[in-house]
């Protein structure tokens, strides 16, 4: 889990970059290859915090802190229609 960094205290921007020289301008973590969806789905899959820090040397806490708020910028007004009743 993360713990140690507060959200509020973390700006997205200054920690993801899209850049259509690097990876085809997915959005990745600033000054890695390491892509956003990357880190997503690998939280999601049930990796930890320390797991994504001993993997990836170079990735800070507060890089998957932003990779989280970066997904839920990117969704927060996305209009999804739903065929559910």
């Amino acid at each position: 889990m993360i713990n140690f960094v507060k959200k509020d205290m973390v700006d997205w921007t200054l920690h993801i970059e899209s850049n259509p020289d690097k990876l085809f301008g997915k959005p990745v973590i600033t000054k890695t290859r390491i892509p956003v969806d990357l880190i997503l789905e690998k939280l999601a899959a049930g990796d930890t915090t320390s797991d994504l820090l001993n993997a990836y040397p170079n990735l800070k806490e507060e890089d998957i802190i932003a990779c989280l708020l970066f997904a839920a910028d990117s969704v927060k007004n996305e209009l999804i229609l739903s065929n559910a009743s």
